[in-house]
């Protein structure tokens, strides 16, 4: 059986590419299939395989303009060897054409939220030039109309929470199974907490990153910010001395991180919520909005592994770390760790193999 996975891009390394990685592990001589490749912002494992990038690879330093162009890319790949295709879709993926005699698994981590969740946002409040407004609309209606028509090319749906289950019925309307994605757990560990708040994220407008960095400027609270994105500039504008960015980590430095932040700070909605779990793992508790993956994710009583804030908003933020500052020290960081192991990349590994191979698993059932 000869198998092939395709990924929206390849440009840098975060839960959707570990996703990827995993898929590697279950399929190691897929070939990948992507729409920009950079093999240097990738991991060993991934580069092992034969990666092939669309032609709109010249044009990938300006990848994020390139939207209205994707599903022509996605559509000139020719997948007509193959016979198990396994998309992984944020951005558009699961848009590639196969044969009848092809299987398509799409595994979701959530439909594309700048047409759909977050369209609203996206054009009205964080896009500032009315050209681009205006050039927006017509452009996201014809990518709602291909996503949509593009779903009915999936024969199975896997969901990487509830939340987008969710949210692929109400798109699609299509079901999915639920797989948690993979994280290497057992590579983290916890270490006496130091006076430091910790966020790891892409410093894009819809991670409202803002939200906390004001928080801890203005109440003189350290805060650590691992990532990098395209927000930079404005937030470290409302930023303080109190206020670190650290850049892009190595997964060493990031471990190191997590297991002496005093907790995680996740102030936007999260499809999942991979950096959570690794909180967790460090046996470090979590503040999150009360909204999306992390409902999932985040035990709030016992074990007490966070606690949650209602709306987003500064004053909501600030009250709830007021108020976990004074219950923290119920915190068991060896039972936060015992709950992150649910995540493990050995339960991805089980659940999605019996997805890619339903046949094989039949017969291990019997």
């Amino acid at each position: 059986m000869r198998a092939a996975i395709v990924h929206y891009w390849l440009l840098n390394f975060r839960g959707g590419e570990k996703v990827v990685e995993a898929l590697c592990r279950l399929l190691p001589d897929a070939d990948i299939f992507t729409l920009f490749y950079d093999p240097e912002a990738v991991s060993p494992i991934i580069r092992s395989h034969r990666v092939r990038s669309s032609f709109l690879q010249p044009f990938r330093k300006t990848y994020r303009a390139l939207l209205p162009f994707m599903p022509m890319a996605l559509e000139s790949f020719d997948l007509r060897d193959y016979d198990l295709v396994v998309s992984s879709e944020s951005g558009p993926a699961k848009g590639v054409i196969l044969p009848a005699t092809a299987r398509h698994v799409c595994y979701c981590h959530t439909p594309m939220r700048y047409l759909w969740d977050l369209y609203p946002a996206y054009r009205n409040d964080w896009t500032q030039s009315h050209l681009k407004r205006a050039l927006m609309t017509p452009f996201a209606n014809y990518l709602r109309l291909w996503d949509f028509a593009s779903a009915a090319r999936v024969d199975q749906f896997a969901a990487n929470s509830e939340n987008v289950k969710r949210r692929i019925w109400k798109t699609y309307r299509r079901e999915s199974q639920v797989i948690w994605p993979p994280v290497a757990v057992e590579t983290f560990y916890s270490k006496p907490a130091e006076d430091y708040y910790l966020i790891v994220s892409e410093l894009v407008a819809y991670k409202r990153l803002d939200s906390a960095i004001r928080v801890c400027a203005a109440t003189g609270r350290k805060l650590r910010v691992v990532g990098a994105g395209p927000e930079y500039k404005s937030l470290k504008r409302i930023s303080n001395a109190n206020i670190e960015f650290c850049g892009k980590a190595t997964d060493a430095e990031l471990r190191e991180l997590y297991s002496r932040c005093r907790a995680f700070l996740m102030p936007g909605e999260e499809d999942f919520g991979i950096t959570a779990v690794e909180a967790l793992a460090s046996g470090k508790p979590v503040i999150a909005f009360r909204r999306g993956g992390a409902l999932e994710t985040v035990p709030t009583q016992d074990p007490l592994g966070g606690i949650f804030f209602n709306e987003q908003s500064d004053h909501s933020l600030r009250n709830v770390i007021e108020h976990w500052e004074q219950i923290e020290n119920q915190v068991q960081p060896g039972m936060l760790q015992a709950w992150a192991s649910q995540f493990s990349e050995a339960e991805f590994a089980r659940k999605m193999r019996a997805v890619l191979f339903p046949e094989a698993s039949g017969i291990a059932d019997l």
